[in-house]
């Protein structure tokens, strides 16, 4: 992937990056420090946190690409520990990037959890906390960042969505229904920001080697080994490329590609026994 170059100084861009302290969120923060953006972390985990921040910074001590971007001085990490299921996430988030006079240029809308049971089996508090993480916090934080690109005629954002957008599936229904929310709101808000400067990507990942897919070592194993399931570097790799060539969305891997036309027309009837085969499976998981 190309580095962009960004002239440093009083008014650096920022790049905003949810779901920050681990897996995916860690490594964008990586890519983006090393592109030459200050960095605004954020998640629940602040030991999470703290511990990309030491990574970010101790890379450059290692003569990476993030020293070769930036000099000798570290890069500028911001983070703020908030609880995304929240109802005012996205208000706290826009608050303290505001009052630090921060020029939030790229928008990373990571966050994401994972699950495997019924609708009906998933605790109302899971249930609420999917939906505000996946669609309330990342809406929210659209309307609060997006504006202010628009006037300045610059900026990204790249939503995570998810192969489940294109389908329905037993037992990650609701995680599929989020995520065809995140697609539509995304192609809405690329639409509006049109000869603006501003433009919206959306990730269609299948399956990304990461603690988010609940697999057994041996399914695990058996999907890196077909290639379903993808390395998060290169996966974030295509995510990032895709967002600065304001491409509308990437889906990697062929098999992803040839499954989702299948799956989307596969009937009621099939899917009910796949989840009733699959069902006390996924209790345990």
């Amino acid at each position: 992937m190309e580095e962009k170059d960004i002239e440093t100084g009083h008014c650096r861009p920022y790049a905003l990056i949810t779901g920050a302290a681990s897996g995916m969120g860690r490594i964008y923060a990586e890519k983006l420090a090393a592109m030459g953006y200050g960095l605004v972390l954020v998640d629940i985990n602040a030991a999470g946190l703290e511990e990309t921040r030491c990574i970010v910074n101790g890379g450059m001590s290692r003569g990476t690409a993030v020293q070769e971007a930036n000099g000798p001085n570290a890069p500028d990490i911001i983070t703020v520990v908030q609880d995304l299921s929240a109802s005012d996430a996205a208000d706290r988030v826009y608050e303290r990037t505001s009052a630090l006079g921060c020029e939030v240029e790229v928008l990373v809308n990571n966050a994401g959890l994972m699950y495997c049971q019924g609708i009906v089996e998933t605790s109302e508090k899971m249930l609420w906390t999917i939906m505000m993480v996946h669609m309330n916090t990342p809406l929210m934080l659209c309307r609060k960042y997006v504006p202010a690109m628009k006037e300045r005629g610059c900026g990204y954002v790249l939503n995570i969505s998810s192969l489940a957008a294109w389908m329905i599936w037993p037992g990650i229904g609701m995680y599929g229904v989020t995520k065809r929310f995140v697609r539509g709101y995304s192609r809405e808000l690329r639409i509006e920001c049109a000869k603006t400067g501003v433009s919206v990507t959306n990730a269609y990942f299948g399956a990304v080697d990461t603690p988010l897919i609940p697999l057994s070592d041996r399914l695990r194993s058996l999907a890196r080994a077909l290639t379903v399931m993808i390395d998060p570097e290169k996966a974030v790799d295509k995510a990032l490329k895709a967002t600065f060539r304001r491409r509308r969305g990437v889906m990697p891997g062929l098999l992803n590609k040839l499954f989702m036309p299948v799956a989307a027309i596969l009937p009621d009837w099939l899917l009910g026994a796949v989840y009733r085969r699959t069902r006390s499976y996924m209790m345990k998981v």
